[in-house]
């Protein structure tokens, strides 16, 4: 199992940038699917959460600004970010939890740099 998150980079703020989590060896569809965000010296934050069944959830820092959408027929689960300020910079990782075996997969990160 593998999972690839993409689409970071360095943007200005007030701007936006969509990642992306791709998986190979699982099916998305059985698995709740959620963004955590890592700035250095930080714990690791849940962001947003989207289920098997497409219910979503955000933490309040990024209600209004992100959106958490899910393909399954690519297999990939997007995060839309927009308005990002710059306490948005930190690593972004995507977790797969498979809501059969209840078995946890991540991705590595992708760096996000919000400059103000």
């Amino acid at each position: 199992v593998q999972l690839q998150a993409s689409g970071g980079g360095l943007v200005q703020a007030g701007g936006s940038l969509r990642l992306s989590c791709t998986a190979s060896g699982i099916s998305f569809s059985t698995n709740h699917i959620t963004w955590y965000r890592q700035a250095p010296g930080n714990q690791r934050d849940l962001v947003a959460v989207i289920s098997s069944g497409d219910s979503t959830n955000y933490a309040d820092s990024v209600k209004g600004r992100f959106t958490i959408s899910r393909d399954d027929a690519k297999n990939t689960v997007y995060l839309q970010m927009n308005s990002l300020k710059p306490e948005d910079t930190a690593v972004y990782y995507c977790k797969a939890t498979d809501v059969i075996r209840w078995n946890d997969y991540w991705g590595q990160g992708t760096q996000v740099t919000v400059s103000s």
